[in-house]
């Protein structure tokens, strides 16, 4: 679940509030060479640590993408999570586009289409969204990010924000 997801209204019109721990592991499955593009498997979890929502849900997300000029990068994914509703388990597919381009050595910004469509809810959800972010490695290890974005439909959050920081061992 994004924090998009997470800051939507519930069906009875509140706000969810809620955090949560992110770990994951990513695996290599390939090199770009030529139209080959660099690719690789994403297995994450998130677990609650506030909120109404329980229970650890595991997604997993396949990545592909091509290096262009002058290190602008073209990525797409697609993320599929298995996750309980109130009634019953249902698939949450969100797959997504991000034109990434380098501003300095160690800055970058970006813009991303992604969505989150479900099948198998009682009333399935269509939500598409569009992002602009910022990326800037503090070190080789370290990298912090911020975004915003706008759902592009009423089903979709209106806008968004999200900061962070990954650390890569």
């Amino acid at each position: 679940m994004t924090s998009v997801e997470a800051g939507e209204g519930t069906l009875d019109g509140s706000t969810l509030y809620e955090s949560s721990i992110l770990y994951d592991f990513k695996l290599a499955t390939s090199h770009q060479d030529g139209w080959l593009p660099d690719s690789c498997f994403i297995m994450e979890t998130a677990t609650p640590t506030y909120g109404d929502v329980v229970g650890t849900v595991p997604v997993a997300t396949l990545v592909a993408g091509w290096e262009f000029w002058d290190d602008w990068r073209l990525d797409g994914a697609i993320r599929y999570a298995y996750s309980e509703s109130a009634v019953n388990w249902f698939s949450r597919w969100s797959p997504s586009v991000v034109l990434r381009a380098p501003v300095t050595e160690r800055w970058e910004i970006h813009a991303e289409w992604f969505g989150s469509y479900t099948q198998g809810l009682v009333e399935d959800t269509q939500r598409p969204f569009f992002s602009l972010g910022t990326h800037y490695s503090i070190s080789r290890n370290v990298e912090i990010g911020l975004r915003v974005g706008w759902g592009l439909t009423d089903e979709a959050a209106p806008f968004f924000s999200d900061a962070g920081i990954a650390i890569q061992y």
